[in-house]
């Protein structure tokens, strides 16, 4: 969806976009970046819009390409972008994101409407060291405040299905998750919600019909699972590519470019929706 966004935008402003994926690869990404960077000037973009596999290095390479007079856009906050315009003032350089934070506060705030008098809740979080996973689970924690329901275990997950399923299966099979009553999984992806789901029906039928609730919401991932009922609510983020885009054209127009553009979050279902959701 985000090259598909990006693609489109493309073609709306009238400018070409080339989408180089780094197939999750961070060692990968950073030597793409680096041939259009350090490529002859006739070669080079005008613009490097990026979505980092690992931020590692972007500061460097963000300084490289303002100084090759390549507008850098990149989909997450970083205090360093104001020191490059400083240093490149003709140069555009911005972030475009989403509040994660407010990802965090809507899942809470979802849980909190489907299980409005009390409950007992894992959830699930994307890497220990990503600060995607910390400002959800920051945001959560606070919209859980003065919550009924009691978050009982963070567990950690890669992003991935699959570690999703591990991390909840390891759990439950703790010794000290005997008679362990649970109400509710969180996850911070759509894809850990599935693998959380199947870790649950290996565990115990009836916990397959526990409220679950996932982030992304893309048409044919969580938004799919809510309306087939594998889901009780997700989160739907924008994509952020297509707005980038829409940046570059302002820009090379002459507009002025904000530093950081924050995109909200919606929940799905509404939240004034999900009380009929809420389990009998």
């Amino acid at each position: 969806m985000q090259a598909a966004d990006a693609r489109a935008a493309g073609e709306r402003t009238g400018l070409e976009v080339e989408v180089v994926f780094a197939g999750n690869n961070a060692i990968q990404q950073i030597h793409q970046l680096y041939s259009f960077v350090h490529a002859p000037e006739e070669q080079r973009p005008v613009a490097i819009v990026v979505e980092a596999v690992s931020r590692d290095g972007m500061q460097r390479l963000a300084r490289n390409a303002t100084k090759a007079g390549i507008a850098w856009v990149q989909q997450w906050r970083a205090e360093y972008l104001a020191a490059l315009r400083a240093e490149n003032p003709e140069v555009p350089v911005a972030s475009i994101s989403v509040d994660e934070n407010e990802v965090g506060r809507v899942q809470a705030l979802q849980l909190r409407a489907l299980l409005p008098e009390r409950g007992e809740a894992l959830l699930v979080q994307g890497p220990v060291d990503s600060e995607t996973a910390s400002r959800r689970l920051d945001g959560f924690q606070k919209g859980m405040e003065g919550s009924a329901v009691r978050l009982r275990q963070v567990l950690n997950g890669d992003w991935t299905a699959k570690s999703a399923e591990a991390a909840l299966a390891s759990f439950l099979r703790l010794k000290t998750t005997d008679g362990f009553r649970l109400d509710a999984v969180v996850c911070q992806n759509d894809s850990m919600a599935s693998g959380a789901l199947d870790a649950l029906r290996a565990t115990r039928n009836d916990w397959a019909k526990l409220v679950l609730i996932g982030c992304d919401g893309l048409p044919h991932g969580g938004k799919r699972m809510v309306e087939e009922g594998r889901l009780a609510a997700t989160v739907i983020k924008p994509t952020t590519t297509g707005a980038a885009i829409d940046l570059v054209a302002r820009t090379r127009r002459g507009e002025p470019a904000p530093l950081d553009t924050i995109l909200g979050v919606t929940s799905h279902p509404p939240l004034e929706d999900l009380a009929r959701r809420r389990p009998r």
